[in-house]
């Protein structure tokens, strides 16, 4: 699931930035700490209920030219035993997401999921919440808050001016 390349972009103030694209998130829980995962751009580390969210864009890639279903599918690649609690479209930053609850082993370890896919713009949206299944419910709301609060943003919006940080200088 975390297959993929580093990302060289920024996150300051909310916003990600990774090239052109600006894309405001939050709020960042309290309890969550930015940790550094290959193939997401942003990732949290959330100790208390043994916790992590990976949020992950990608722009213009043909392999991308897919159902959101099975762009979901390509997410949980090497989990198994599987079981689906729902699956389902949603409405997400003005458009469609796939939103799919599971259950899951991951290298034999049962966890469960909350992912979301969206297609916009020729960008594909990521959104990962994974934790074991007795301490998922715990992280749900703040995962929640933090899905709720994504949203692209224009690539002159004053929100999205200012310095740039690395990743790594931004807990």
């Amino acid at each position: 699931m975390l297959a993929g390349c580093a990302h060289a972009d920024t996150f300051r103030d909310g916003v990600l930035r990774k090239g052109d694209l600006r894309v405001g998130v939050g709020p960042v829980p309290p309890g969550w700490t930015r940790v550094s995962v290959e193939g997401a751009d942003l990732a949290f580390r959330d100790d208390a209920r043994a916790g992590s969210t990976l949020f992950d864009v990608r722009c213009g890639e043909r392999r991308d030219d897919a159902p959101l279903s099975i762009l979901t599918q390509n997410l949980i690649m090497g989990t198994t035993e599987r079981d689906f609690g729902s699956q389902r479209v949603v409405p997400f930053d003005g458009r469609e997401a796939m939103r799919t609850m599971l259950r899951a082993k991951l290298d034999g370890v049962p966890m469960q999921y909350d992912i979301y896919v969206m297609k916009k713009d020729t960008c594909v949206y990521d959104v990962v919440y994974v934790a074991p299944p007795a301490f998922f419910p715990d992280g749900e709301a703040d995962f929640e808050r933090f899905v709720n609060g994504l949203h692209t943003l224009p690539a002159s919006s004053s929100a999205a001016k200012g310095a740039d940080v690395p990743p790594s200088g931004d807990p």
